[in-house]
């Protein structure tokens, strides 16, 4: 796995729309910094990293990142109570 996923990956889930500014900013640079396009391992470990919220937009950021791996990613529907991310992704096809 790259580095850059793993740097990502590393700092957990993405914040919430409450958090400081020049944090959503450094997770945005850290997905920027994903070339494209991820590995069906990548794209595993970074399905699990949405925050609770869309985080500005930043959740879009990361769907459309985890879309360009193999697909799908998640092989089986999600928990009702799963994120709305990953239902997202499921009913995408990734």
């Amino acid at each position: 796995m790259r580095s850059e996923v793993l740097t990502f990956v590393a700092d957990g889930p993405l914040p919430n729309w409450y958090a400081e500014e020049g944090e959503i900013e450094r997770r945005v640079t850290q997905l920027e910094s994903i070339s494209k396009p991820v590995t069906g391992k990548e794209a595993a470990a970074l399905v699990v990293w949405f925050g609770p919220d869309d985080c500005y937009g930043v959740a879009w950021t990361l769907l459309h990142l985890i879309e360009t791996g193999p697909n799908p990613v998640l092989k089986a529907k999600s928990a009702p109570d799963a994120s709305e991310w990953h239902h997202r992704l499921y009913e995408r096809g990734a």
